[in-house]
């Protein structure tokens, strides 16, 4: 799921709470498991590279950076580094582990290209004492606009041959389609070799090359190797009808921003 605070309003270049309203995830989780007990299956925003309010700018030169800022800092088209500093990265999985702590009962990660980040994010988040399942999100690589928006949103540690390349296909919807349907499979079994529990792709209402890589993994067959009876989807269907309309319900409700 995106971040409850997402983006700022229209108009506005910082997010602020709304008056009465929760302030962070560890806000809403804490409510959620107050007012609902374990109804709700709850999963919690980790930052393998460090939230991006807390990735900064640093005069520091890559190689004299710590082991673990090595393995999450950005350098731009500048050449200027970036990099969520050691103190700041703790102080995350601190809240992180609150966030776990207060009812959550796993983590999907921010998105990223480098599979070494998140299996240091992993082992990080252990040594912290996080203990539940930590499923790495993957951002689908379809449109040049969408891929630019979003890095530098969340200010990703992105590949300079990755950005070339997509650069390089900007022109051709199909062919960075393709492109990026190949360059998700990879990480994608890499991910499962260093343990993943799960795959999280952020699809962007876009499906058709979540579609084609998870094929291309030889899950749809596994996936069709278990399907269900029609009275099972029935089923299952109404469950999760009735669980997205209490959901509606509950954010309507609150009408909160929250920071993740």
């Amino acid at each position: 799921p995106a971040p409850p605070r997402g983006a700022p309003p229209l108009g506005q270049e910082k997010w602020e709470a709304t008056e009465g309203g929760f302030t962070c995830a560890l806000d809403l989780v804490k409510f959620i498991r107050a007012e609902h007990g374990d109804y709700f299956n709850v999963s919690v925003a980790g930052y393998p590279e460090g939230h991006p309010d807390k990735i900064v700018e640093t005069t520091t030169p890559v190689e004299e950076l710590s082991p673990g800022e090595q393995t999450r800092c950005r350098v731009d088209e500048q050449g200027k580094v970036f990099v969520c500093p050691d103190l700041d990265f703790a102080a995350e999985l601190a809240y992180l582990k609150a966030k776990v702590d207060a009812g959550a009962d796993m983590v999907i990660t921010q998105m990223f290209f480098d599979v070494d980040t998140f299996a240091a994010f992993v082992v990080a988040a252990r040594e912290a004492g996080i203990a539940c399942p930590i499923i790495p999100g993957i951002m689908v690589i379809q449109a040049a606009a969408g891929f630019k928006k979003m890095t530098k949103f969340c200010k990703t540690r992105t590949p300079a041959a990755l950005a070339r390349t997509v650069d390089a296909l900007a022109d051709d919807d199909a062919k960075l389609k393709e492109f990026g349907v190949a360059f998700g499979v990879e990480p994608c079994h890499k991910l499962r070799a260093v343990g993943a529990p799960g795959l999280h792709f952020y699809t962007l209402n876009l499906e058709k090359s979540t579609l084609a890589i998870v094929d291309r993994l030889g899950l749809a067959n596994a996936a069709k190797a278990t399907k269900k009876s029609p009275t099972q989807r029935q089923a299952g269907f109404a469950t999760f009808a009735a669980l997205a309309i209490l959901l509606v319900a509950v954010v309507v409700s609150l009408r909160a921003n929250v920071r993740p």
